[in-house]
């Protein structure tokens, strides 16, 4: 059992990072709509992001750099670096600091089902004292700059998420075969096309890519390692997947429209399945909160320190100064009740135009003997690297049409 947990490491940080109160809204409202008939999204997104991070693991141990150092340092034209560089830093350093707020507020929603919603008066301001302790909390993981501490501490969280949401669709008694259906015959209709562009777009992110890279260099050093990282890439998003997969399953218990998050989904699963339903969901909801409001400030530092050839030591000022001035607007923003709607809105032009441009730069890297040796890509990867960025490419043309067309935010 030691072993097992020796050779964990950066994947359940990933899966951590992915499964934020982003993904868990998402997730409740696909269930809540559309039943298990959507279940096939989320297989599909596992499968694409399995394939994108073993690429990002294998570039990250054996080069020992970060995605965002290589991007520095392999873009020789300065024009296309220039842009690509300000694209990365637009989508990933801003992006993050617009969507913390989200995540520690995702993490109070778990608390306030267990503790009420306690105010505190902050110069004339009402703040909320739960985003306060959510901030402090990460902020102590992060200043202290271990990344052992950091590691078992993130792992511990995503495996109290996985049995929370595991016990809730549990306790929901599912119809297996519907599931199984679900998960393997596709179904969709216009209805649900906007639903399933959120499934693949809330697992598969470029923030994961970076953060991935630069994680595996910190745990593993050799290339032997290679099988440690991509068995630990696995299992995590595979687990992360059927988290997401839960949460699909139990929302699909509730017959109700009314239930537009997952504090609606623990307030419907109540009446019909008992108080401990609410408990355990508040307890997912929690961690999916706290995880990403740690791994979001975190993947912001590594790629501000990689595009701009900072030290990307985790005690080092920069460093620390990057996912400081994110966790301080998440605080705020949340706590404040303050919804930046428009910095979201640029936040997420930026994803949706970096997802196919970092999967196709990635699959061009992973093709380059000179960095990757014999571990370059073989056909197979190719096959479906090239398959996963024509997903990406269509997810992309979606987010922006979804961002400038529909104002979905």
């Amino acid at each position: 059992m030691k072993n097992i947990f020796k050779n964990i490491g950066p994947g359940p940080l990933v899966a951590a990072a992915f499964i934020g109160p982003g993904t868990v809204t998402v997730c409740t409202l696909a269930g809540v709509g559309f039943g298990y008939s959507l279940l096939w999204a989320m297989l599909l997104s596992i499968i694409a992001t399995v394939v994108l991070q073993e690429m990002s693991a294998r570039l990250g141990i054996i080069s020992q750099k970060g995605l965002s150092e290589i991007i520095r340092t392999e873009i020789k034209n300065p024009i296309l670096k220039g842009l690509t560089i300000v694209l990365i830093l637009s989508a990933i350093v801003i992006g993050n600091a617009a969507y913390e707020a989200g995540n520690i507020s995702g993490g109070v929603l778990g608390l306030q089902t267990i503790f009420g919603n306690p105010n505190i008066e902050i110069g004339g301001f009402s703040m909320n004292t739960l985003s306060i302790v959510i901030g402090v909390i990460a902020f102590v993981l992060l200043y202290i700059g271990n990344y052992k501490l950091l590691e078992k501490v993130l792992v511990g969280l995503v495996i109290l998420m996985s049995l929370a949401f595991l016990i809730t669709a549990i306790i929901t008694k599912p119809d297996i075969s519907q599931i199984f259906k679900g998960l393997f015959i596709p179904k969709f209709s216009g209805d649900s096309i906007l639903t399933v562009i959120g499934l693949i777009g809330t697992t598969v992110v470029p923030y994961n890519l970076f953060l991935h890279a630069s994680l595996v260099k910190e745990k593993w050093h050799k290339t032997s390692d290679l099988k440690y990282a991509r068995k630990d890439t696995v299992i995590a998003i595979v687990l992360g997947g059927l988290v997401s997969m839960c949460i699909i399953i139990s929302a699909a218990a509730i017959q109700s429209q009314d239930i537009n998050s997952a504090s609606d989904l623990a307030k419907g699963l109540e009446p019909l399945f008992g108080s401990f339903a609410k408990y355990f969901l508040a307890m997912g909801l929690f961690a999916a909160g706290i995880t990403s409001a740690i791994t979001a400030p975190l993947a912001a530092a590594y790629v501000a320190s990689g595009c701009l050839g900072w030290n990307s030591n985790l005690k080092s000022k920069k460093f620390r100064g990057v996912w400081m001035f994110i966790l301080l607007l998440g605080v705020l923003f949340s706590s404040l009740a303050i919804k930046p709607i428009d910095i979201i809105k640029f936040a997420q032009v930026a994803n949706g135009i970096l997802l196919p441009i970092i999967a196709g730069f990635l699959i061009w890297i992973m093709n380059k003997p000179s960095i990757l040796g014999i571990y370059k890509n073989n056909i197979k990867q190719n096959i479906f690297g090239f398959i996963i960025l024509g997903i990406s490419i269509l997810l992309s043309v979606a987010t922006l049409n979804k961002v400038f067309q529909l104002n979905i935010f």
